[in-house]
């Protein structure tokens, strides 16, 4: 149910809440929707193959980062494997002036931000705290304490209504993060001050080994009705309906309709991180079910029944996607060490007494190793 004060020209259509939102089937087959198919009516074959793209410059480059964290080169990695589309849909639909507040795993969205090769490796190698400058790409630096981005994400789109400009804030969160308490804190702000925020829930079925049953029994995306928030439950596997919800998530955010919450149903196929075992905890069957649907094989499908993806578009897009990886690699290799007390810098915009009375202390204790020498 949608608040009785949402105007009917940005009401969310009205899909069943257990139901999720798809235009491609697993199959690669487009399936009609009068409701959402105008949101989308612009998305051609060119579009298509350009999100197909992205998708497989994800998967290749999110698979040699495993590749560099087994050979020691990464202090760890958070696969996004299966999760391309719930990225990629969402984060295409962005403005340049949009902001992303995201958690660990969103190097797809950091990716279609303008993040380069070199950035994706800087913190995960141990060299940064953080990859990229933040106002350059349009994205903050990545949260590893779950569910904080939301709070970040609902100020920043309160401060975006008070300089008077239509930009939104996307903050991006897994299933486990609707259990902490900051979520629930940001969406209560958000919908009581109608903040243009999108509440991103990329829901893979599993907080680290555990699985969604067991901390919901309903759809994910019911819970935001409790805010008064309205929300859309999508298949998350399929990029074009990944990209219309977000697309309405949007419209109703620059309108000054306040925020929605979408949860984007897909599946982590790797490990939580490169330090877990799935082995452990996963069924087996599971896996073989899911990866029937895989996000990058039915838009394969699609424009191969369409006669648009040709043998020489799909061989540019290996290669693409190759050099994007080798970038990344020998970026990862180049990474100088940084300076013990570079870890001062950047703390606060001004030094506070405090921390140049710690800085000062640590560079007393770095230089006894100088005297010893």
């Amino acid at each position: 149910m949608l608040r009785a004060d949402v105007s009917p020209s940005r009401a969310l259509p009205a899909h069943q809440q257990a139901e999720a939102l798809q235009l491609v089937t697993p199959e690669g087959v487009r399936t009609p929707d009068p409701e959402y198919d105008p949101v989308v009516a612009d998305i051609d074959d060119e579009h298509l193959l350009r999100l197909y793209e992205d998708m497989v410059v994800v998967r290749r480059f999110d698979t040699e980062a495993v590749a560099l964290q087994r050979q020691g080169q990464l202090g760890l990695w958070p696969p996004l494997l299966g999760q391309e589309a719930a990225q990629i849909g969402s984060a295409r639909a962005l403005r340049s002036d949009d902001f992303v507040f995201s958690s660990y795993r969103e190097n797809g969205v950091a990716y279609c931000r303008g993040a380069q090769p070199t950035d994706l490796m800087r913190v995960w190698r141990g060299t940064a705290l953080a990859g990229w400058d933040p106002r350059a790409i349009g994205m903050a630096t990545p949260q590893v304490m779950i569910g904080s981005q939301t709070l970040h994400a609902t100020g920043y789109a309160l401060g975006c209504v008070k300089d008077g400009v239509d930009s939104v804030a996307v903050a991006y969160f897994g299933d486990g993060a609707t259990s902490k308490g900051d979520v629930h804190e940001a969406m209560v702000f958000a919908a009581t001050f109608r903040a243009p925020v999108i509440f991103f829930c990329q829901n893979n079925q599993w907080a680290i080994s555990e699985p969604v049953g067991l901390q919901t029994q309903r759809p994910i995306a019911d819970r935001a009705a409790g805010y008064g928030i309205p929300s859309i439950r999508v298949d998350g596997n399929d990029v074009l309906a990944v990209l219309a919800a977000t697309r309405v998530a949007l419209d109703r955010a620059r309108g000054g309709d306040g925020p929605t919450f979408i949860e984007a149903v897909t599946y982590r196929m790797g490990p939580h991180t490169t330090s877990d075992d799935p082995t452990r905890y996963v069924d087996p069957s599971d896996k073989v079910e899911w990866a029937a649907k895989d996000p990058i094989a039915r838009i394969e499908r699609l424009l191969t029944a369409r006669g648009a993806l040709t043998d020489e578009r799909a061989a540019a897009i290996k290669a693409k996607a190759d050099t994007f990886a080798t970038q990344m690699r020998e970026g990862c290799y180049g990474l100088p060490t940084p300076e013990p007390l570079s870890l001062f810098e950047d703390v606060f915009v001004e030094p506070t007494p405090e921390l140049e009375r710690q800085r000062s202390q640590y560079a007393a204790y770095l230089a006894m190793f100088d005297e010893e020498a």
